[in-house]
């Protein structure tokens, strides 16, 4: 097994053997829902996450998938992340201000073309470079908001399967 980082990082991975079959590995932890741990399973997917009394803006999931290498052992694949709508929101974003990147970086390239003043342009553009480094350090907080939660998903993932 792989010891969880210190640091956090985009979306850390850990896998570990168990020497348990996987349907029972399955089974135990579909079973092993306790408050503040809400767990969902598709198929051989397992959802790990805060019920709602828990659950802030930056709160982590894990994600578990779990393989069968035998009859009597499986890997456990574990993916930490933040809740998907969380993400979409900030990928959206991320997008938006690329479009609008490109769109005044065009229109001031065709303004200094034409010899057209083209300082507008320009100082949009770096308003968006300073609007994405905004985000940037807004997502690095949070992710250090969500790093105890992180470190709880992964006990209670621990003595689950232990």
């Amino acid at each position: 097994m792989k010891p969880l980082p210190n640091e956090i990082i985009l979306r850390p991975r850990f896998q570990l053997d168990v020497t348990e079959t996987k349907e029972l590995v399955l089974q135990k932890l579909e079973t092993a829902a306790y408050p503040p741990f809400l767990v969902k399973r598709l198929d051989e997917h397992v959802f790990i996450k805060f019920d709602i009394k828990n659950n802030h803006f930056w709160s982590p999931q894990l994600h578990l998938q779990i393989d069968e290498l035998d009859e009597t052992n499986c890997r456990v694949y574990g993916v930490f992340g933040p809740n998907p709508t969380l993400w979409t929101f900030f990928m959206f974003i991320h997008f938006i201000i690329a479009c609008l990147f490109i769109i005044f970086g065009i229109w001031a390239y065709s303004s200094s073309s034409l010899d057209k003043p083209y300082h507008l342009q320009l100082g949009l553009m770096i308003t968006l470079i300073v609007i994405w480094f905004a985000l940037y350090f807004f997502g690095r907080g949070g992710k250090q908001k969500g790093k105890p939660q992180m470190k709880e998903l992964y006990a209670f993932m621990m003595k689950v399967l232990t």
